[in-house]
């Protein structure tokens, strides 16, 4: 006589278990992928609390090219910018870069924009291995300019300032700068930006339009 819906449920069958490990490894690859988008979502929100900003951008206008995976400095001792966005993102390398190291190729950075930026001082530097390659401007009357500024960072620095800030926005909103970002991530968006003593590290760094009066690059023992 055939078992009932019942009886198979008390002898503690489980049909639904899989016979082999294919769930549980999809399982675990949707947990990871969970976890970078985390990641990303929460970058924002840590610079914020540390209030540490400056100018970056992804999206319509972003980054559109594979990053070389060596960071670099750059340093200004002003810059005051219109129209300012933040939000996280990703930036990837070439297939096989030799500076991917366990990172799988990928940099988890802070993306922001400016649509227009001017900048005091401005300092540039790589590390090369046993000496820098040195880029400095602005520093004459002339400032340096820039319209839609974009850069990728990892690390910033310096005393900022906004004027009409908003903090929570899901970047695919943002409309200061003319950039949105991925739905569902964290962002935040001001009228105006300055920063006093700016410092950062930078993976990438596009722009509409750099002027850069007095321009110098040069080979350097130390950097900016």
């Amino acid at each position: 006589m055939a078992s009932s819906p019942d009886a198979t449920a008390s002898n503690g069958s489980t049909p639904e278990t899989p016979e082999s490990g294919s769930a549980a490894d999809g399982q675990d690859r949707r947990g990871r992928v969970r976890l970078r988008r985390a990641a990303v979502m929460a970058v924002p929100a840590t610079v914020v609390a540390a209030g540490l900003m400056i100018a970056t951008a992804q999206g319509a206008l972003g980054v559109q090219f594979a990053i070389s995976g060596m960071p670099f400095t750059v340093t200004a001792t002003e810059l005051n910018g219109t129209g300012f966005e933040q939000f996280g993102g990703l930036d990837n390398m070439a297939d096989d870069s030799p500076n991917a190291g366990d990172t799988g190729g990928q940099v988890l950075i802070v993306t922001s924009a400016i649509k227009n930026a001017t900048l005091d001082h401005l300092c540039q530097s790589v590390d090369l291995g046993g000496t820098n390659l040195l880029i400095t401007a602005g520093s004459g009357s002339d400032k340096v300019q820039a319209t839609d500024l974009t850069t990728d960072s990892t690390e910033l620095s310096g005393n900022a300032s906004f004027n009409n800030i908003e903090i929570g926005n899901d970047a695919s909103t943002l409309d200061k700068a003319g950039v949105q970002g991925p739905k569902g991530v964290f962002s935040q968006q001001a009228d105006t930006v300055r920063i006093a003593n700016l410092r950062q590290t930078n993976y990438a760094t596009t722009a509409g339009v750099f002027k850069l009066p007095g321009l110098k690059l040069r080979f350097s023992d130390t950097g900016c």
